[in-house]
């Protein structure tokens, strides 16, 4: 038995056992309390770009972030295709809040996804396909001020296919919202540290900040984000990257 394939296990067990310990929790509340929530946001970005290098499309994209969440749980997917209508990410993020304060949460989670490339031939034709992926993270986030947190998150990809990718992903970020800038308009920041070890000369520490402007009288947001790598060993070396999109709020 491989160690992915015991890593696995090990997560699996112990989601497993934090569904059944807290399934009574689950059954005993008000639903009337709790009842279902439903956000997202639809986004036309012109450079989909992602925390692991070997991820990103390179090229124009449209996204569909969704978040349903009931109580503790949450089901958080993205699905990402490129303009040619080829599909690039399908996430497909199960979470926990393990705990849920008004200025601390901690949550537990995992995605079952796929990742879409295009493998090239000889001849130069080219085949798109997908890779299958699990991970398993765990994550916390302090709200030092009613429109600011910080967070850290740690998650684990393992690659199904043989082949395929595998390694940590350790991350903090940096929250700042609803930042008045007008009669209409607000503003947000978000500054994310991250480093990446991964199978396949995918390691290195980045710094990614994103801003964002949203209406307040339309559910619409433009933002820019870019990518800088501090220090990698990736073969060829990362360079600056940035994305420009606007999205629909909902």
């Amino acid at each position: 038995m491989n160690l992915d394939t015991t890593f696995m296990r090990v997560v699996l067990f112990f989601l497993l056992s934090l569904f059944i310990i807290n399934i009574d929790y689950a059954s005993d509340s008000d639903s009337t309390k709790n009842p279902v929530k439903v956000s997202g946001m639809i986004s036309l970005n012109t450079n989909g770009v992602a925390a692991v290098p070997a991820f990103a499309l390179g090229k124009p994209a449209l996204m569909l972030n969704l978040s349903v969440r009931k109580g503790r749980f949450s089901y958080d997917p993205t699905i990402a295709y490129g303009l040619n209508l080829k599909p690039w990410i399908f996430d497909n993020w199960f979470h926990y809040r393990l705990i849920d304060k008004p200025k601390f949460e901690l949550r537990t989670g995992c995605n079952v996804s796929m990742f879409f490339s295009e493998f090239k031939n000889a001849d130069t034709s080219g085949i798109w396909f997908g890779q299958r992926y699990f991970t398993p993270e765990i994550a916390g986030t302090f709200k030092f001020a009613k429109n600011g947190s910080l967070a850290a998150m740690l998650w684990y990809d393992i690659g199904v296919e043989p082949n395929t990718i595998s390694g940590f992903f350790y991350n903090l970020q940096y929250d700042r919202y609803g930042i008045p800038a007008g009669r209409h308009l607000t503003l947000a920041i978000n500054v994310m540290l991250f480093y990446v070890d991964y199978t396949g000369n995918n390691d290195g520490f980045f710094i990614s900040p994103k801003f964002s402007a949203s209406s307040t009288k339309l559910p619409l947001s433009a933002f820019f984000q870019g990518i800088h790598p501090l220090t990698s060993n990736m073969n060829p070396a990362p360079v600056f990257q940035y994305n420009v999109g606007l999205g629909y709020i909902f």
